[in-house]
């Protein structure tokens, strides 16, 4: 099959303050990705064309009217695959059928921020709407003058606190991360972190070199791993135990195609996005859980450029996208949707889901702030001297 980068990747960077316009480190290939939504034939949704919910006040129908005069096109600059757009896309234009194009185009998290920095910089950029999950880029984007709009959608209110995760940045899905392992070289369930260490204790030949952790000096890494350790800082003992043993990669990818093989044993901080499908098509060998100790969860930002061409649009599949209607294509192209009422199964995964599995209090929400460069040294001197490399 070809070769495809997945949603979570993008260039390896040192995460430091004046770096880290990309958190979301990793390539993937599309064999892992060609499934994400299930392989079965889902029927399609119904959509209530041209009209937005009952409860959105009586002057969206200006923006409405707004959006029907700015020609039917869209650009999304975003880190996300065609194959996790494709249900979303296909249901907004279902529903404002005068939407005849809509650009989303597949970049490196911290691209998407430099490429709209660099074309306003120079007289103006196209993109009307930024998608990426890269927290701390994000907030630098965020807190620059006349970038972005500060646009707060009418489903605000049916959202969890996180659904808004700065102003004008909603979250369009969350990524959880999961603990991956081969079941035939380890049969016994994986619950979390500390069972993993307890075995590698007892059996150190087994597992040395063939455990697999995020390489923390990418992007994705540093803001997963941070996340952790800062909310659940006792795992610390864990991580003293397992990360001797560990070899870092750059890639979810990667680190499942090694699992597969058999080169590691388990890998932990994988993104389930790309993960699950792998999972599912590997006959039982592939196995997957979610940390006892906490289950990190990177919510997906998306937000209106402040120079948009088409604002109203903009608007428009925002509201969509974070609508009942929005979120069942969201996990219907493999992400996972966290509204309340989107039903999981088939290949489609939910935020409440998760909850259901792990707890409420074991789920690590990661913030979109940026980390002070004194933290940032502090956390990766500590993890990269404890890794045997």
């Amino acid at each position: 099959m070809p070769v495809m980068t997945s949603p979570d990747r993008a260039r390896t960077v040192r995460p430091r303050r004046h770096r880290i316009l990309g958190l979301l480190a990793a390539g993937a290939a599309a064999a892992l990705l060609a499934a994400c939504g299930g392989n079965e034939t889902v029927p399609l949704q119904p959509v209530a064309t041209g009209r937005p919910p009952s409860y959105y006040p009586a002057e969206y129908s200006s923006v409405i009217e707004a959006s029907k005069k700015e020609g039917g096109t869209l650009t999304i600059y975003s880190n996300t695959d065609q194959e996790n757009w494709t249900p979303v896309l296909r249901d907004f234009k279902r529903k404002y059928p005068w939407v005849k194009k809509v650009s989303a185009g597949n970049l490196d998290s911290d691209e998407v921020f430099q490429r709209v920095l660099s074309e306003q910089a120079t007289g103006g950029s196209p993109a009307d709407l930024l998608v990426s999950n890269a927290a701390q880029a994000w907030a630098d984007f965020a807190g620059r003058d006349g970038t972005l709009l500060e646009y707060e959608s009418p489903e605000v209110s049916k959202l969890p606190e996180f659904g808004r995760l700065l102003p004008g940045v909603h979250a369009m899905s969350v990524d959880p991360l999961a603990i991956v392992y081969n079941g035939a070289l380890l049969e016994e369930d994986l619950t979390g972190l500390g069972r993993l260490a307890d075995l590698a204790a007892k059996d150190p030949d087994k597992y040395r070199d063939r455990i697999t952790a995020r390489d923390v000096e990418g992007s994705f890494g540093f803001t997963v791993s941070h996340a952790f350790t800062k909310a659940r800082p006792g795992a610390w003992a864990h991580l003293g135990a397992l990360l001797p043993m560990a070899r870092p990669e750059t890639s979810s990818g990667t680190q499942l195609e090694k699992i597969t093989s058999g080169e590691y044993v388990a890998g932990f901080f994988i993104n389930a996005a790309p993960a699950y499908p792998v999972v599912e098509r590997s006959g039982g060998l592939l196995k997957l859980a979610f940390p006892s100790e906490g289950t990190v969860v990177l919510p997906r930002g998306i937000g209106i450029a402040a120079g948009a061409p088409h604002k109203a649009t903009a608007k428009l599949f925002v509201d969509f996208l974070l609508s009942d209607e929005g979120q069942r294509a969201v996990a219907e192209g493999g992400l996972t949707a966290y509204r309340d009422g989107v039903r999981a199964g088939g290949g489609r995964h939910t935020y409440q889901e998760l909850v259901g599995e792990v707890g409420a209090g074991n789920v690590i929400v990661t913030e979109y702030a940026e980390v002070a460069e004194g933290e940032v040294d502090a956390f990766l001197g500590r993890w990269n001297g404890l890794l045997a490399r």
